[in-house]
């Protein structure tokens, strides 16, 4: 395991990731009182990455941290690659997308966290709103070019299935609306 202050890495996770991760994390300062372990896993059910509390740490003996899933490899147009080989700013994205769950989740206390994970089993618009929380705090912590190189990525680069595509399109925020964000922002 590699301690680097807050952020905490298996020794599975390849050093262009631990970098890119690192990377992410500058974007979101409110994150360096939190540990975040990052992990690679062969295979997360239905997901490339995934941001979760880690269980013990939300029946309050610790203080709460939290744990980012990473696929060892993702599909590129039909072939499994090491997910190091994706581009480096689609990465970032795809972290900082990840690092935007984990800041929903420090607004929220553990019987919060409870009823939010059962919404997210249970409910299309639950889902709808967490991941736009995800991206909504990433644009707001300077990430919107990297989320929109990652919806572009999946979107029309990667060769997916028709199928991921549906489920990204009806649960995700569309490119164009990150550009919205984005705008609005630059108004601020």
């Amino acid at each position: 395991m590699i301690d680097t202050g807050n952020a905490i890495f298996k020794d599975n996770v390849p050093p262009k990731i631990r970098e890119i991760s690192i990377e992410a994390l500058s974007y979101y300062p409110e994150l360096n009182n939190h540990r975040i372990e990052f992990v690679i896993n062969d295979n997360i059910r239905k997901s490339v990455m995934q941001a979760q509390p880690k269980f013990v740490t939300m029946l309050g003996f610790s203080s709460r941290s939290y744990l980012i899933k990473i696929s060892k490899c993702f599909k590129l147009k039909g072939k499994s690659i090491p997910i190091e080989q994706l581009p480096e700013d689609v990465l970032l994205g795809w972290i900082g997308h990840e690092l935007g769950h984990v800041m929903d989740y420090t607004h929220k206390n553990t019987w919060s966290m409870i009823l939010f994970g059962i919404g997210y089993l249970t409910s299309k618009s639950f889902i709808i709103s967490a991941e736009r929380a995800a991206d909504t705090y990433a644009v707001n912590h300077g990430l919107g070019e990297y989320i929109l190189k990652t919806k572009d990525f999946i979107l029309n680069q990667a060769g997916m299935s028709p199928r991921y595509l549906d489920k990204i399109n009806r649960l995700y925020v569309p490119p164009e609306e990150v550009m919205m964000m984005m705008e609005d922002i630059g108004k601020a």
